[in-house]
């Protein structure tokens, strides 16, 4: 198997398969309800769908980057106030989320392991650094959505 397949199929396990740390992304989110994803449950805080809107933005953000653009990121960070608090507009953010896993998906079916090697020009770092990082900033934020899925 590839590196490029062996990085796919872990990335695709966090979304929704068995990762190691036993949680994903899917099942973690499945039953949060639009109300309890939209609450703010401490001022410092952000919320579920902040977090899951993050999660969309930076995964389109490294994917542009590794098919070869150059991305400025926003002041915001991508942590912006949901203004339609409704099913609907949860349910969208969910589908976005899928649509981005399955974005990776493709990009992973032509990549070429050679390709891990290149670099990014805008901060230096590898696709391999950009693709595992991405992959890290998954995972760390699907442990924040846990806790605040207990806290609610």
């Amino acid at each position: 198997m590839s590196e490029s397949n062996r990085i796919s199929n872990l990335y695709q396990s966090i979304y929704n398969g068995n990762p190691w740390l036993e949680v994903t992304l899917a099942d973690t989110l499945k039953d949060v309800p639009a109300e309890h994803a939209h609450r703010k449950i401490n001022p410092n805080l952000n919320t579920i769908w902040e977090i899951v809107n993050h999660l969309i933005q930076w995964r389109k953000n490294i994917l542009r980057r590794v098919q070869g653009e150059t991305v400025i990121t926003p002041d915001h960070n991508y942590f912006v106030p949901v203004i339609d608090p409704s099913e609907a507009a949860w349910a969208q953010s969910l589908q976005t989320l899928a649509k981005s896993q399955e974005s990776w998906n493709v990009f992973f079916e032509d990549f070429d392991d050679s390709d891990l090697a290149k670099v990014y020009p805008a901060n230096n770092h590898t696709f391999y650094e950009h693709i595992h990082g991405i992959i890290q900033h998954d995972v760390y934020h699907l442990g924040q959505i846990v806790i605040l899925k207990k806290l609610l």
